[in-house]
């Protein structure tokens, strides 16, 4: 299985002003706000990634497919999503939870440049 860090990092910093820096020893990308985590297998977890989440997709997301999706300690009670890495990884679907992480996180004027540019 080849790493997804540098797939994740690509998508991640692809949107208007994400920083990336280390948070509790995991990648982390922040749009003035955290809104997408790494987790490794050093924080005693899956490969996978924690992520802010619409209302309500939490519960969505994880009672369809929890083989793929999770409640992350520390943040699920937040709504946030967890999805793991590990296994066969659908990357367009991954694309799509992390622009909903985006746009859940960051300020409405990013959210409005970030739709010009896909228009």
């Amino acid at each position: 299985m080849a790493d997804p860090l540098p797939r994740l990092r690509a998508l991640c910093t692809a949107f208007p002003e994400v920083t990336e820096k280390l948070s509790h020893g995991s990648p982390t990308w922040f749009v003035r706000k955290t809104f997408v985590m790494f987790v490794g297998e050093h924080h005693g977890a899956r490969l996978g990634l924690w992520c802010a989440a619409p209302p309500g997709a939490q519960e969505e997301m994880v009672a369809e497919d929890p083989d793929r999706f999770f409640r992350p300690p520390y943040v699920g009670h937040r709504g946030w999503l967890g999805v793991y890495l590990d296994g066969d990884v659908d990357w367009d679907e991954i694309a799509e939870i992390v622009q909903e992480a985006y746009r859940t996180v960051a300020p409405k004027k990013l959210v409005a440049l970030l739709d010009e540019r896909q228009a």
